[in-house]
């Protein structure tokens, strides 16, 4: 059993990765129904939740459904981050997990994400401050390192495992590499099988099929795997994952009435969430990959992403279903 403070999560947890403007209540909601095993929100900005920002507190949303989950945060100010702290640990996540592995231009180039794997001193100072404030368990995601001449992520395991994180996960990437190229999880690997590591290691990158996660899983005897991409229009691959590691054959693949199920479920949560007209929009964004592969889809998508009436996307949802109903995808 894969613990995390006193969280169970069953022998070998699958987990949602955070991901910005994906990783929202609704999406979660979809990717907990299938199989998720423990989630988090998208990254959340500390100065944003400090000043009181709309869009950052609006993420602090969570539900009871989606429990075991955690709040994410990213920063470069050590106060600030400990504020933030505080703010979210008031939310009543499960855990709090700070962000040292994003590596996009406006939040690395700003000092936050994994510009922290720059400076490990601050990094180590910024998590055991968090530590010390919160309530619940603190947990970490980061990437192997700044670039191929700096993968300092077994000394990073160690150094925040011994100021107190429970848990971390390790994208397979350095921040230079971005998503390029292909995840190595060699190092996810030694930091596992290092004997003074007892915390639980999580793997991310690449993982997009049952014969991936399990391959991951026997390589380099990780404690679960974080899917981030993968899920995307695609929330059944937890459970596929989860049949294939435990009887070695496939589920069904979801057929075009699963899809438009499922979406309908994801667009229904979203207008719950934000409101018709933003729930609409904010919606917009997954249509094509939940209908990803379907010949002469074009039309259909430009329908789905203009109209702003929830009567005629339901509408357009059943003519897809209708049209493409013998196609197999």
């Amino acid at each position: 059993m894969i613990k995390i403070g006193s969280i169970e999560l069953g022998d070998f947890p699958l987990l949602l990765a955070p991901m910005e403007d994906v990783s929202d209540p609704p999406f979660r909601y979809v990717c907990k129904q299938y199989g998720a095993d423990l989630m988090y929100t998208e990254f959340i900005s500390s100065e944003g939740l400090i000043r009181d920002a709309a869009k950052s507190i609006k993420k602090l949303d969570i539900f009871e459904y989606e429990r075991p989950i955690g709040i994410q945060l990213f920063g470069s100010d050590i106060d600030s981050m400990r504020e933030a702290g505080i703010i979210a640990d008031r939310a009543n996540p499960d855990l709090i997990d700070i962000n040292y592995g994003c590596p996009v231009k406006n939040v690395a180039c700003k000092g936050a994400g994994a510009a922290l794997l720059q400076n490990i001193p601050k990094m180590v100072q910024m998590t055991a401050e968090i530590v010390k404030i919160a309530n619940r368990p603190v947990t970490v995601k980061t990437r192997l390192g700044w670039d191929d001449n700096t993968k300092n992520v077994p000394e990073v395991a160690e150094r925040l495992q011994d100021i107190g994180i429970q848990a971390l996960s390790i994208h397979g990437r350095t921040r230079s590499q971005m998503y390029k190229g292909e995840a190595d999880w060699t190092l996810i690997g030694e930091i596992k099988n290092n004997p003074r590591i007892h915390i639980p290691i999580f793997g991310n990158g690449d993982v997009g099929t049952p014969e991936k996660a399990k391959e991951m899983k026997d390589r380099y005897g990780v404690d679960g795997i974080m899917i981030g991409r993968g899920s995307i229009g695609y929330p059944w691959i937890f459970n596929e994952i989860k049949h294939f590691m435990k009887t070695g054959t496939h589920l069904p693949l979801p057929v075009i009435a699963d899809r438009v199920k499922v979406c309908r479920q994801h667009l229904d949560k979203s207008v719950e969430w934000k409101g018709v007209r933003q729930g609409i929009i904010e919606m917009r964004r997954h249509y094509t990959n939940y209908f990803k592969g379907l010949p002469n889809f074009r039309d259909h998508r430009m329908k789905l992403v203009t109209t702003d009436s929830y009567e005629e996307l339901l509408s357009l949802l059943s003519d897809v279903e209708k049209m493409y109903a013998e196609i197999e995808i």
